[in-house]
């Protein structure tokens, strides 16, 4: 066990679920079915999980995202697991150690250095222009920070740390944008509950209020007959849904079929982010596997409504 992890206070079933993207009812299930994890329990007889065992399933999710079965997952050791999660997080690190800005940023995150952090941020963002630093640097640096997590290089503070300086800075480049007139099309922005992330979110929403559409955030978690509520007081055209890789894949497919259902006929769904790059198509949603497929979207929407292209094909 390392130091932080002696350090860091057990979490309830609660904080857990939020820390680790796996339901209280998956936990459980595990906790019968193959005697991991292991929880203590507190005076009043509730479940603790220790900080090694909140790490570990945390790497668990992360493989299940990425096609492991849990059943086989549970029978590896904690070696096997680790080169796991090596194996999985290397195809991803070159792009990310070729972009320039990265490793810089990576080191003030794990220097602790927030005003540095805080001024390299808004002047990558500067130099490249806020489409290109969303498009390109962002993910680059967003799979950087997931990757030195699974490896043990960073802390779970240091990630939330890295998480809210690039939601402040994207919020305050959003609010300096010319306001949008409605209609060019109205967007309502949000994620289904239990989606804790919004990052993604936030990086949608960027691109496009730049490309002019009028956008309109709920935040995150927001329950699903509220959203269809807000889609018709807002009169939204469209409805943007975020998914991170964290969310339970098997969950995205009903929650977006209750929300269509929900939603008039005349308001597009769409769902983007890492949780949705291996969805089947859906009828009457389009998955947006990649944030360039946002900008696609929103073209397509216009130039729908111009009469220039035929009807869009839902899932496309």
């Amino acid at each position: 066990m390392s130091s932080s992890q002696q350090l860091r206070p057990a979490l309830g079933i609660t904080a857990t679920e939020r820390e680790t993207g796996l339901s209280k009812d998956i936990l459980r299930v595990w906790e019968r079915r193959y005697g991991f994890p292991r929880p203590d329990r507190d005076a009043h007889g509730e479940r603790l999980y220790p900080a090694v065992q909140v790490d570990r399933l945390r790497l668990l999710k992360r493989l299940m995202d990425q096609g492991h079965r849990p059943g086989r997952l549970m029978a590896a050791s904690e070696e096997e697991l680790q080169a796991l999660g090596a194996a999985a997080a290397a195809p991803a690190r070159q792009p990310a150690a070729a972009d320039p800005f990265v490793q810089p940023l990576l080191a003030l995150v794990k220097g602790h250095d927030v005003p540095q952090l805080r001024s390299a941020l808004n002047q990558a963002m500067l130099r490249q222009g806020l489409q290109n630093f969303v498009i390109q640097t962002l993910p680059a640096l967003n799979r950087a920070v997931g990757e030195a997590w699974m490896s043990g290089e960073f802390e779970i503070f240091e990630e939330h740390l890295y998480t809210e300086q690039v939601q402040a800075l994207l919020r305050q480049a959003i609010a300096t944008l010319p306001a949008q007139q409605a209609g060019s099309p109205r967007i309502l922005l949000t994620t289904v509950p239990e989606e804790q992330h919004g990052l993604g979110l936030l990086m949608v929403e960027a691109l496009l209020a730049l490309d002019g559409a009028s956008c309109i955030s709920l935040g995150i978690q927001t329950p699903l007959f509220d959203i269809a509520m807000a889609a018709r007081a807002q009169q939204a055209d469209v409805v943007a849904l975020s998914f991170s890789g964290a969310y339970a894949l098997r969950q995205v497919a009903p929650q977006l079929a209750q929300l269509r259902a929900l939603l008039p006929d005349g308001v597009e769904l769409w769902a983007g982010g890492a949780g949705v790059e291996r969805l089947q198509p859906q009828a009457g949603v389009r998955v947006l596997p990649s944030i360039q497929h946002a900008q696609e979207a929103l073209a397509a929407w216009r130039a729908a409504r111009s009469g220039s292209a035929g009807d869009i094909t839902p899932g496309a």
